[in-house]
């Protein structure tokens, strides 16, 4: 579709390199500032789809700078500015190679891991008896290592990330501790909105002076799950499925077309419909995870667009 931005090719003064993942391209101005994009890539089972959805990368720009800004006064972030609906300008960041999953609720990966038998998820006991999107006694934290393009993430456990010395047991513990606050920040945020805060992942870089900061996205539909708060209860009680705002109806859609990401599976075909469907539903989560009413960005010529207000800023 046209009206979307699945690649950007970008060359900003004193530009050093450019790191795509597998929604945001990030391009490195002079070692000292990031210019972050987020495209309208949409990532499922860690592949990429072959189509953008329109806005979702304004909707997760947007989503992500506000929430940061909701959180600062809690735990330190890498933001400085948002030229452009699709751009986040902020620190120069050395990444932390994990991923901090927190879950407050048993649903998604670590339902799909109960149901096949598992009760230990990244060393963490998850206790039986417990019904699919049943809340935990208190949230755990699920770390995951961090891929590469293509590459699925992998479970880790704490002990495990500290043996490898892939983190500091005196970082980790600030890890942690930003994770909680976090999460429980969003919790009442959520709860503001009618909304449960289910599970979500927080990532973290530390800037050249050495202090840890949240990085990339916080409290997105795509790094987040919320349940409704209305009838959740009563869902549970009768053994219903919970009403989701996250893109886990993507990855049910897939899962029904046979896709998990798993070797030798296709991708199903996405109809420009479909497509809609999907903008759609990420309008709607955007309007009701923020409380703002969604005001959409002018597509006309998006690269053109990104460029002029990416270029004034750093003029």
């Amino acid at each position: 579709m046209s009206n979307t931005i699945i690649d950007t090719n970008f060359n900003f003064p004193n530009q050093k390199s450019v790191y795509k993942g597998k929604v945001r391209e990030v391009y490195n101005i002079n070692d000292e500032q990031l210019v972050m994009v987020a495209t309208d890539r949409l990532s499922a089972f860690d592949v990429v789809m072959p189509k953008g959805i329109p806005y979702k990368g304004q909707i997760l720009n947007q989503i992500a700078t506000k929430m940061m800004k909701e959180t600062e006064d809690l735990v330190p972030n890498w933001l400085v500015a948002t030229p452009d609906p699709n751009v986040a300008v902020g620190h120069l960041c050395e990444p932390f190679k994990v991923e901090m999953v927190i879950r407050g609720y048993m649903s998604g990966h670590a339902a799909r891991e109960y149901k096949a038998g598992r009760r230990l998820l990244c060393g963490i006991e998850m206790p039986d008896g417990m019904k699919e999107n049943d809340k935990f006694p208190q949230p755990i934290i699920t770390p995951a290592t961090k891929a590469e393009m293509g590459d699925h993430d992998e479970d880790i456990s704490r002990e495990d990330i500290l043996a490898k010395g892939i983190v500091s047991k005196e970082d980790y513990s600030i890890l942690e501790d930003y994770t909680r606050k976090l999460f429980q920040r969003g919790t009442e945020i959520a709860a503001e909105r009618g909304l449960i805060l289910v599970d979500t992942k927080y990532e973290f870089g530390k800037t050249k002076d050495g202090k840890i900061v949240l990085i990339d996205e916080i409290h997105t539909p795509d790094s987040s799950r919320y349940f409704y708060a209305d009838g959740y209860q009563e869902r549970q009680d009768k053994g219903e499925a919970q009403k989701q705002l996250s893109k886990e109806f993507v990855r049910q859609w897939l899962i029904s077309n046979n896709f998990q990401g798993l070797e030798g599976q296709t991708v199903p075909f996405m109809s420009d419909e479909y497509i809609e469907t999907v903008s759609e539903r990420y309008i709607e989560l955007y309007e009701n995870i923020t409380g703002d009413r969604f005001v959409k960005g002018d597509v006309s010529d998006i690269q053109g667009r990104i460029e002029a207000n990416v270029l004034g800023y750093l003029k």
